[in-house]
């Protein structure tokens, strides 16, 4: 019988509530067996059998642990994720992987001198929509893909008092992580990046707002890539929008996962990831010679996927999809993403 893998969290958060607690504690092969929360005790009653430290420092030090989520604020990643390293902790790291490309290039070295297993929690390429989007794209039921468009729509017209997120980090990283690491699995690196990044709201810190063109992309160098999420957008844009030579797919709406976390919801029923067919996305194509316009079945989107690759890759030696040094690129894209929008002009990337 193979051992669990013993897992701490680094934080209790919205990130540990909804996002890895609930997955750890259903996988039958992890162990939720250490959780840090600097002074509520939430934890305790929604996990009585982790034990609860207050520092992520006392969290390391528990020899008992094999693998350590740590999903800190952003500025943290790079500090926390390297004492883990050093800890001797396999790591889960929230995205953005770290802030500089030269911090996560020393965290990969670290990991591979140290025989590590670090990875970055892209949980968004188990996207319900997402893996719809794979799906046409790959079976070309749309043709030839020549025009892609991806958007997290927001509406928050003031600054949230107290939220770290409106001081430290910006849009960019937080939502522009998950948009270029799932445009980067279905199109791979681009040659080049034209951005704009700014501040919108009154009295904003950090940038809420960001259009990002990806442009010569490896895999498909004629597809026009359109980045976009904002703060200002009260009605929704459509989530996706593929063009391609026989058609195209809209789709309005979000995963449903993160709704389902936040009300309580336990992974794994029947039909969680299932979207209702109202909220299918629509595909205007072709089907035998003939015109075709309807509703467009959703694939199910399950966050389980992430622990499970994790499980598989430490437990049996499979690869690891989100490895860190193939999100790596993420951090090399927001890089090129700011600089371009600094200097208003297109940014190559280094091939």
């Amino acid at each position: 019988m193979e051992t669990k893998i013993k897992t701490g969290l680094a934080s209790y958060g919205m990130s540990g509530q909804v996002f890895h607690a609930p997955f750890i504690g259903a996988h039958p092969q992890f162990e939720l067996t250490a959780i840090t929360e600097r002074s509520k005790n939430l934890a305790g009653k929604r996990y009585p059998e982790a034990q609860t430290v207050r520092r992520v420092e006392e969290l390391l030090a528990l020899e008992a642990l094999e693998l350590v989520v740590i999903n800190t604020p952003d500025a943290t990643h790079y500090e926390y994720t390297k004492k883990a390293l050093e800890a001797g902790k396999n790591v889960i790291v929230e995205k953005p992987f770290t802030i500089t490309t030269a911090e996560g290039e020393e965290l990969i070295a670290l990991a591979g001198e140290r025989g590590l297993m670090l990875c970055v929690y892209q949980n968004r390429r188990w996207d319900a929509d997402f893996l719809t989007v794979k799906e046409i794209i790959d079976n070309h039921k749309i043709g030839r893909v020549v025009e892609f468009e991806s958007t997290f729509s927001r509406y928050r017209n003031y600054i949230q008092a107290g939220n770290w997120k409106e001081q430290d980090g910006g849009m960019t990283y937080n939502l522009g992580s998950h948009l270029i690491d799932q445009c980067l699995c279905l199109f791979g690196m681009p040659e080049a990046v034209f951005a704009d990044i700014a501040v919108l709201r009154d009295g904003g810190i950090v940038d809420d707002y960001f259009v990002i063109h990806l442009l010569r992309c490896r895999k498909a160098p004629e597809v026009r890539i359109t980045l976009k999420a904002g703060y200002l957008m009260r009605e929704p844009e459509p989530r996706f929008v593929v063009h391609g030579t026989e058609g195209s797919y809209v789709k309005y709406g979000v995963d449903i996962q993160e709704e389902l976390l936040k009300n309580g919801a336990v992974p794994g029923a029947p039909e969680w990831g299932v979207e209702t067919e109202d909220a299918w996305g629509v595909i205007h194509a072709e089907v035998d010679g003939n015109p075709f316009k309807g509703k467009y079945p959703s694939r199910r989107g399950d966050y389980m996927g992430f622990y499970e690759s994790v499980y598989r890759h430490l437990r049996l030696s499979a690869a690891l999809p989100t490895d860190a040094a193939n999100v790596l690129p993420v951090i090399k894209i927001i890089e090129a993403a700011k600089e371009s929008s600094r200097r208003r002009e297109v940014v190559p990337l280094p091939l």
